[in-house]
């Protein structure tokens, strides 16, 4: 549960972004459930993530896609819930080398 949730502007976010905190973690959080490209979102959510803070994707799947283009920069966990719908938390590798092409926003994967 993200407490003290507050909206924020994400560049090239086409849905709603909030900050917040999950205990002490600083947390941004979004949805692509009823709209919104899930691609386009998480690469402008992670665009702007720092060492400590985390990001919360809830997606209708995992995105499988996504997953080969972030992982030498980011950690991700996925959880399904209980409405069918499924939580994604990313988080920055330390000491990443920044090497993500955020521009990269096409997807070939899917769920998985």
């Amino acid at each position: 549960m993200i407490q003290n949730q507050k909206p924020v502007t994400v560049p090239n976010a086409t849905v709603p972004f909030a900050k917040g905190t999950m205990g002490e973690i600083p947390t941004y959080l979004f949805s692509t459930v009823k709209e919104g490209h899930p691609m386009v979102n998480a690469m402008a959510g992670l665009a702007m993530l720092e060492e400590g803070e985390q990001l919360v994707m809830i997606n209708h799947c995992a995105p499988s896609g996504l997953y080969p283009k972030i992982s030498a920069e980011f950690d991700y966990s996925d959880m399904d819930l209980p409405d069918g719908t499924t939580q994604i938390v990313f988080t920055k590798k330390q000491a990443a080398a920044n090497t993500t092409d955020f521009s990269a926003t096409s997807c070939s994967g899917g769920c998985g």
